[in-house]
């Protein structure tokens, strides 16, 4: 007891401060631990304020928090006086190893947690991207799962998706349809404008506005080219799309109007001799 007594007498400035510094370390463990918890459930509102899917909030606030943890424990260890820094290059080394490892799945899931956030669709939108046009099903981390119209199920890494363009046809309610009539050059142009017109008009899904055009687009090689451009809602597009064909060539054909296929004519001259 009394050499106890006499270590701690001699030593009394050292322990003292080992034990403050482990009350610090003890602290800063603990509001380092608080202020995880907070930023992830701060993040967690922020996100599904979003209408971000659940599964998918908590995978990222857990990165959050595990993230700020591992900071907070290196801070702690470093308060008592262990050196973090060959932990820090262990982390390091080991993350860049791992990056280099899953660089394929890296890039899926980074450009999945763009998709999630920006949105630039969401699920039941029907999309171009990545090279497959369909309807989008699921949104997930790595990679978004698509159904083309023909009912196939297409799963497209996110990287590809965000790769490129992205053409959402559902992110506006109304879509212009384009439909390009060729006549015969020997075609009456006014009757077949008047009947375009009167095709467009009788169709209920048409929208009064904007206003549906109905112009010569070009003198082509073999036929006038006509530009029918109604505006429908986009439900109604491909509806609207292939009755209109239907009804112009049925109704050019009663009023005998032609539509051209593409051909050449040949004049042959013979030359003659005396």
């Amino acid at each position: 007891m009394e050499e106890i007594t006499k270590f701690y007498q001699e030593n009394n400035a050292v322990i003292v401060g080992y034990f403050l510094q482990f009350i610090a370390a003890i602290v800063i463990f603990y509001v380092g631990r608080l202020v995880a918890k907070v930023v992830k459930r701060l993040l967690e509102r922020a996100l599904l304020s979003r209408h971000i899917d659940k599964a998918v909030v908590s995978f990222m606030a857990s990165i959050v928090y595990a993230i700020i943890l591992i900071a907070t424990v290196l801070m702690a260890l470093s308060q008592v006086g262990v050196e973090t820094t060959s932990f820090i290059a262990i982390l390091g080394a080991a993350g860049l190893a791992i990056g280099l490892a899953l660089q394929g799945s890296l890039a899926n899931f980074a450009s999945g947690i763009l998709i999630i956030l920006f949105r630039p669709f969401k699920s039941g939108d029907y999309i171009d991207a990545g090279g497959v046009s369909g309807t989008v099903d699921k949104i997930e981390i790595f990679q978004t799962i698509m159904t083309t119209p023909d009912n196939k199920r297409v799963i497209v890494p996110n990287a590809k998706i965000t790769g490129g363009p992205i053409t959402n046809y559902s992110a506006e309610p109304t879509r212009r349809v384009d439909i390009l009539v060729g006549i015969a050059y020997d075609a009456d142009l006014r009757l077949a404008k008047k009947l375009l017109e009167e095709i467009i008009n009788a169709d209920e899904r048409v929208l009064p506005a904007p206003k549906p055009l109905i112009a010569v687009a070009a003198l082509a090689d073999s036929s006038v080219n006509i530009h029918v451009r109604p505006w429908v809602n986009a439900a109604d597009y491909w509806g609207m799309y292939w009755d209109t064909l239907e009804k112009i060539k049925l109704t050019f054909d009663e009023h005998g109007i032609g539509i051209p296929f593409p051909q050449m004519d040949v004049h042959i001259k013979k030359d003659t001799q005396e």
